[in-house]
């Protein structure tokens, strides 16, 4: 009877491991690390909210990315100020929102390399006057806070240009287009390529000036000496190189993407 309790002891025990097993995920025998990564979840089509739910362009690329290297993520929405809070002061693993690499923000962060292509565009109601850059002179301009686009209008004309109006997100910036506010929004030219595209009944459009606004490159952001930076780098290259990106960019911007010269960058 002893016996029989405990060879069938022995087989609950294992039927536990068992189960356990199957509800953990591993890697080479190890369970997976979840990272923790936060974004600002208004920026379509890179990073939006949608029932309730994080998508977009980024979140398709991070979960390849993560994939890659081994790891799994969990995606917050803090906002855009915010998160470079929490990667200053290491309370999450990494950012991603359409983040430009720039000299400034590498004083204080780290990125991985480039995985994205950019450049500023100029949103107007169509019939505008507005067909360059030098047009937004006297105009009023709205941009979204701390971003490129608030840079490139003050290097334009000057940081205390009193037509420049600064919002929270970009949303914010076209709604006050919309309401007759100011008379251009300038933003990377994903986000208004594709409002152009999905809001016909705004007529807008948009303006490419090559000569005033050059090439940007985002990057995964992470906190000044991260460990990360090799697991990240490496699996972003892989993603490139395997074809994993421009699946995922073809699925957003229905086209196929510059990965040359993301490669020549990197």
């Amino acid at each position: 009877m002893k016996k029989f309790k405990l060879v069938t002891t022995l087989m609950v025990v294992g039927l536990l491991l068992l189960l356990s097993a199957c509800g953990t995920s591993k890697t080479g025998g190890s369970e997976k690390k979840t990272l923790r990564v936060v974004t600002d979840a208004a920026y379509a089509p890179f990073e939006y909210q949608q029932k309730g739910k994080i998508v977009g362009f980024d979140v398709d690329f991070v979960n390849a990315v993560a994939k890659e290297a081994g790891y799994n993520v969990n995606i917050e929405h803090v906002g855009w100020d915010p998160i470079f809070v929490e990667i200053e002061k290491k309370t999450a693993d990494f950012a991603v929102s359409a983040i430009t690499i720039t000299p400034e923000r590498q004083e204080s962060y780290d990125f991985t390399v480039p995985y994205f292509l950019s450049r500023n565009e100029i949103l107007v109601p169509k019939g505008s006057t507005i067909k360059s850059a030098k047009d937004l002179e006297g105009k009023k301009i709205a941009v979204q806070n701390g971003t490129t686009g608030q840079e490139v209008v003050e290097k334009l004309f000057g940081k205390n240009n009193p037509n420049l109006k600064k919002f929270e997100n970009n949303n914010l910036a076209i709604l006050e287009l919309k309401n007759g506010g100011v008379d251009a929004v300038v933003a990377d030219n994903s986000v208004v390529e594709t409002y152009v595209k999905n809001n016909p009944k705004d007529n807008f459009e948009f303006i490419e000036d090559d000569g005033a606004f050059e090439n940007e490159f985002y990057g995964l952001l992470l906190p000044k000496g991260s460990k990360l930076k090799g697991d990240l780098d490496k699996a972003v290259k892989a993603v490139i190189d395997n074809g994993t990106y421009a699946k995922i960019y073809k699925k957003w911007f229905g086209v196929e993407p510059d990965t040359q010269t993301l490669k020549d960058k990197q």
